[in-house]
């Protein structure tokens, strides 16, 4: 599919939430343009993410800190603290639902945010507000449910792709942190694009130096978008994204 060229309407700059000492700026897609999977696709592959039903990438002029990234699931495999972490979590159930409205997993995301991001901008988030956040008008959005007996411990959104999954948010209950259940939502994220014969999880952005993006960087291989194409990175390799106006 042959894209037009897309404008990008630039945001004020604001205070970067993962480099405290830089300004950080976003562009966000035209949004009289409409949008459906299959053009998202092409717009994740250049690198944007979504906010709702609103999409946007960093646009920070001289920082370039906020790097694509996705797993090539064919050739991922876990390492061993990822096996274990497998393992530790086999006796969850597991649902997938529509990008719905549930009153048990807003109250989890609610003790997600006091307990992991309590400063957050989201930590306080309404109904709507949460909602507004993870569902999309024009997209096709997964709400996957991990259980265990009647407990929800958590919920992980993914968009469903032309080639893949992607990452949008997961939140779960913070009282169980020997689970590591945020590597495990990724986990069955890679297996289901597996399962599906698709060959990405695109896992949003990731910065180095920040802590809250650290765990990205544990899953093996991993490609990068640096500047106009997708390649393969190592740890310690020096990153640059080019960022430009319109695709």
């Amino acid at each position: 599919m042959n894209l037009i060229s897309i404008p990008v309407w630039l945001g004020d700059f604001h205070e970067c939430p993962y480099l405290p000492s830089e300004r950080a700026r976003l562009g966000w897609t035209d949004p009289e343009i409409s949008l459906t999977p299959a053009i998202y696709t092409h717009l994740v592959q250049a690198g944007f993410r979504r906010s709702g039903s609103s999409v946007y990438r960093p646009c920070c002029g001289k920082c370039s800190a906020c790097v694509p990234v996705r797993i090539p699931v064919a050739e991922f495999a876990p390492n061993r603290s990822q096996a274990r972490n497998w393992e530790r979590n086999a006796d969850l159930a597991v649902s997938v639902g529509p990008a719905e409205f549930r009153e048990n997993h807003y109250q989890l995301y609610r003790r997600y945010q006091a307990a992991r991001h309590p400063r957050g901008a989201m930590a306080s988030a309404t109904r709507e507000k949460y909602l507004d956040f993870l569902a999309c008008s024009w997209g096709e959005t997964w709400f996957i449910e991990f259980r265990r007996g009647g407990d929800v411990l958590a919920v992980s959104v993914a968009d469903r792709l032309e080639d893949g999954l992607s990452a949008v948010y997961s939140f779960f209950d913070p009282g169980f942190p020997k689970r590591g259940l945020g590597t495990y939502t990724i986990l069955y994220l890679v297996e289901q694009v597996r399962r599906f014969g698709l060959r990405w999880c695109y896992l949003g952005y990731w910065i180095r130096g920040s802590r809250k993006m650290s765990y990205k960087d544990t899953f093996r291989p991993i490609e990068a978008r640096i500047g106009d194409e997708w390649s393969r990175f190592e740890r310690g390799q020096t990153i640059k994204l080019v960022v430009r106006d319109v695709l």
